[in-house]
């Protein structure tokens, strides 16, 4: 029983765990370093190269039901992420270094693993799953595009700038998680901004010049909501930052006893807690503007920039007319993908789906059917969206309660997410024991 898996991105890696940790012997192909991308900087698995942040770890919120899904299911990248978090409030950060090291070192040193650096050109002709990510190489998309018979389609994506923790002026910044006392510190450096200072940053950030989109033609450039630069957001209205990425809402500053206007917040990068990237500002200006008009949030007029913001390319499938809810491919049985290819937004929705692919491949392996998760839990409602949604407004999309079956009695907000949790809960515990899906251990 052998499986070829292109991609030791984040999806790539836990499909790999899945189906070798269920006795399949892996061939996993990482094309770096011998071939780079315009995002990653290491040649670790499962790099990080936007957030450090997994998102909410809260009970009954979309991503934490995402995530207790994936513990009842054995993810190895959820249990290297817990190991290697980082303070964070209710979410879910990591050291990325840490975070990428330990899941390297699973599976370079697991038995039934065989890495091979190189690029993969096309795809496999034996059972496969696809996980090369939103920067899948250009031969390997055209294979991709032969093999479907439908044009991937294409978004851009853009990375937050980091700064060094001792560039921050703390006589300006206070520490703060939202709606928390600041005398209990926090896990957030805030950078408060009063409404002239606002005004002065918003002008400064919609007027500075933007990079050019390299090799990529602009006629083609379309970006996803959910990672929008900026200095977009910034471009739609006098106010939409402040209701946005520096909205204010559970936050006073401990010297003036009052909410700000606005608030940059940086979260800490590293274990170390000596980085910290700025949340919410991806962004394509130029590297030389964004030290310019970064450097007038308060608090930030000395800092040391270690990584400037950067739009890189995201590419993904037209899922609906591709993948079954299997994850398999329409026209090819013995094909899986996996992870942001398949349209689902964000770190974790990429490491459940390449948890099920890894799953579903296995069992194919072995004579079994691959199975379809139900809807009722949030990795079968965002499977089932992007396998089924309406081709031509179809976008990535991340874990939210939207996805799932309505509750059969009326129920307010926060009953209805309590509801959602706990049903979810239930319905995948009965459906790993009547599929006999057993969750492998995992541990680091």
């Amino acid at each position: 029983m052998e499986l070829a898996v292109v991609g030791a991105g984040l999806a790539g890696s836990e499909a790999s765990w899945q189906a070798a940790e269920r006795g399949v012997q892996v061939t996993l192909y990482e094309m770096r370093p011998a071939v780079p991308t315009p995002a990653h900087t290491t040649d670790r698995f499962a790099e990080l190269v936007c957030s450090n942040s997994l998102g909410s770890t809260l009970p009954h919120r979309a991503p934490g039901v995402l995530k207790a899904e994936l513990r009842q299911l054995g993810s190895l990248l959820l249990t290297c992420a817990e190991a290697a978090a980082v303070p964070a409030g209710s979410a879910l950060a990591v050291d990325r270094t840490l975070f990428a090291d330990s899941v390297t070192q699973a599976l370079e040193t697991h038995p039934n693993i065989t890495v091979r650096r190189e690029e993969v050109g096309a795809v496999p002709d034996t059972t496969t799953i696809i996980a090369s990510g939103p920067l899948t190489s250009d031969s390997l998309a055209a294979s991709l595009r032969e093999l479907t018979g439908r044009e991937a389609l294409s978004f851009y994506d853009a990375l937050s700038p980091i700064v060094t923790a001792d560039s921050i002026d703390m006589t300006v910044a206070f520490r703060a998680s939202r709606y928390r006392d600041h005398e209990d510190g926090g896990d957030y450096v805030n950078c408060p901004l009063d409404e002239e200072g606002y005004e002065r940053f918003r002008q400064a950030l919609t007027t500075a010049e933007r990079a050019a989109l390299r090799d990529f033609e602009e006629k083609d450039a379309r970006f996803f909501e959910g990672c929008l630069p900026i200095e977009v957001i910034a471009s739609r209205g006098r106010e939409t930052l402040a209701y946005g990425p520096l909205r204010p809402v559970g936050l006073v500053d401990p010297r003036t006893g009052e909410r700000p206007f606005a608030v940059v917040q940086l979260r800490q990068d590293n274990l170390a807690g000596t980085l910290y990237n700025m949340v919410g500002f991806q962004t394509n200006l130029r590297w030389s503007e964004q030290e310019r008009v970064f450097r007038l949030i308060p608090g930030l007029e000395g800092a040391e920039f270690v990584r400037l913001g950067q739009m890189h390319r995201n590419t993904f499938l037209s899922s609906p007319t591709v993948l079954q809810p299997t994850l398999q491919s329409r026209r090819r049985t013995d094909l899986f993908f996996a992870g942001q290819l398949t349209g689902v937004e964000g770190y974790v929705g990429s490491i459940a789906t390449g948890l099920l692919a890894g799953v579903n491949a296995a069992r194919l392996l072995k004579g079994d059917y691959p199975v379809i998760l139900p809807p009722a839990t949030m990795l079968g409602a965002l499977v089932h969206y992007v396998t089924h949604a309406e081709i031509g407004s179809f976008q990535p999309m991340k874990a939210n309660f939207g996805l799932l079956p309505a509750p059969e009695h009326r129920l307010k907000k926060q009953e209805r997410y309590q509801y959602f949790a706990e049903r979810s809960s239930k319905v995948l515990a009965g459906f790993i024991g009547s599929a006999c899906i057993s969750p492998v251990r995992t541990s680091t």
